[in-house]
């Protein structure tokens, strides 16, 4: 028997994210869990670490802060915060892919749900995939989602006139 009560959709807002955020929330309907939506945001203390402080970066690290919250509130859906028990989240991190791993591991997550964006060999070697880190880091199952590729889900509606 499978039991899943949280599943973890790691977004980071792209096209492969929003297809991850289809098979989130369908698990977690499917098994009446919580559904998790984490989006890290990168920290602007780490990234201008070797350039002068300015006074100026405690705002613009609230400032992105803000926007990764309001962009979590749009992808949400009505019908998540009615049907589903849903916890946005947005985290701010250096290493996103640990971050995922750590909020997973600390949230008792069941099943983390990632969208990749299949980069060529090559952009992959030099940058990595944070899905991929996941994966390879991750104490729970791990589904990756490739948009486009086959999709599963499908809305109830058509389900049903697919199965008469």
């Amino acid at each position: 028997m499978i039991r899943i009560q949280n599943v973890l959709v790691a977004t980071d807002f792209s096209e492969a994210s929003e297809a991850a955020l289809t098979y989130g929330r369908e698990l977690a309907r499917t098994f009446n869990g919580t559904l998790h939506v984490l989006h890290v945001v990168d920290s602007v203390y780490s990234q201008y670490l070797g350039e002068a402080y300015t006074p100026i970066l405690p705002e613009v690290q609230r400032d992105v802060e803000q926007a990764g919250h309001r962009q979590l509130e749009r992808v949400l859906e009505d019908e998540d915060r009615t049907m589903l028990h849903v916890k946005p989240v947005v985290h701010v991190a250096v290493n996103k892919a640990a971050a995922i791993v750590d909020y997973a591991g600390r949230n008792a997550i069941d099943i983390i749900v990632i969208g990749t964006h299949g980069r060529g060999a090559i952009s992959h070697l030099l940058m990595g995939s944070v899905a991929e880190r996941v994966v390879r880091t991750a104490a729970c199952p791990v589904l990756t989602v490739h948009h486009p590729e086959h999709e599963f889900v499908v809305p109830d509606a058509l389900a049903i006139v697919t199965h008469a």
